[in-house]
């Protein structure tokens, strides 16, 4: 059963130029190269926007961690309210710099210090080392704030798909450690559960396009050392493996009604809710996974109005949208 036909026609050339991959071992060192050629496509920074490289101290005993740092160049003087964006990329592949632009929007519009790091990813480094280098890009935003000239009771957290899931992780873990608190998190289709690569359940509407179950259940292996679905797993892993969300920061989750992780966040979400945690939650019809970055379609411009207002909320600024 294809859902091609459920697509929405907007976005159909969007799925003609990015063609569907089953990323495994042997490609993904091409699918890692596809992905840093396409830096150059990305559009230039506002001159309104400074950004900086940084290499921040990383977990104990294992390597710094290369940061990207985004600010207003002529915002408040005043303690700022500051983003933690954690980029997508199936825990196998990614880089800060591709989400440059959002993150350059993030701090042009909300005079927030934004911070994207550089986290490890699998499979030459398994769990825990990404979520403890997230971590570390906490604690390095706690401790400078002063320097950094942000406000540390209005730190928000997000990503996309596999940024999506690990952001959730971390908040699950900053929660647990009690060090550290996060005002809002921001989820844009994450991926949050490894069970969803072994669901032999799973209608074959869910993920047909670009992040295929095929690509997620190499992904969950990599990460997590074993195979997705095996007993055990940690919610600093898999975030839908947490026993219970209570306390979490209030959330907005949004998803594409294609998207191969639908149904998990919509379980998120649904358990979230449950245990009295504030959700926004977003389903998109017709929008396949990673849908928005064609912003000539109208449902991803409809995302874009979403989530700027539902961040602007989460971090306590005014925004007219």
């Amino acid at each position: 059963m294809s859902s091609r036909h459920l697509v929405d026609p907007e976005l159909l050339p969007f799925l003609e130029s990015f063609p569907t991959i089953n990323i495994n071992a042997e490609n993904l060192p091409a699918v890692r190269e596809m992905n840093r050629a396409g830096l150059a496509q990305l559009p230039p920074l506002p001159e309104t926007v400074a950004m900086e490289e940084r290499f921040i101290p990383g977990p104990e005993g294992a390597p710094d961690v290369r940061v990207k740092l985004y600010r207003k160049k002529d915002g408040a003087r005043g303690p700022r309210p500051a983003i933690l964006h954690l980029h997508g990329g199936g825990y196998i592949s990614g880089n800060p710099e591709f989400m440059g632009p959002q993150c350059a929007l993030w701090a042009d519009l909300f005079d927030a210090v934004v911070v994207s790091p550089a986290y490890r990813l699998a499979p030459e480094t398994c769990y825990p080392g990404n979520v403890e280098d997230a971590y570390a890009a906490a604690a390095w935003m706690n401790r400078e704030a002063a320097s950094l000239g942000l406000d540390t009771a209005r730190i928000a957290v997000t990503g996309e798909s596999a940024g999506g899931g690990l952001a959730a992780a971390l908040a699950l873990l900053a929660r647990d450690r009690g060090e550290y608190r996060f005002c809002h998190q921001q989820l844009i289709f994450p991926m949050l559960d490894d069970r969803t690569a072994v669901r032999a359940d799973l209608s074959p509407i869910y993920g047909e396009f670009i992040w295929t179950n095929a690509s997620n259940h190499f992904g969950w292996a990599s990460l997590l050392g074993q195979p997705p679905g095996s007993p055990g797993v940690s919610p600093y892993a898999a975030a839908a493996r947490a026993q219970s969300l209570a306390g979490l920061p209030p959330t907005f989750i949004s998803t594409g009604a294609l998207d191969l992780f639908t149904e998990e966040n919509l379980e998120y979400a649904r358990r979230l809710m449950a245990e009295g945690v504030p959700v926004e939650l977003h389903v998109y019809p017709g929008a396949p996974h990673a849908y928005m970055r064609d912003m000539r379609a109208k449902v991803s411009r409809t995302y874009m109005r979403d989530a700027l207002a539902g961040m602007a909320r989460g971090l306590g600024v005014a925004f007219e949208g």
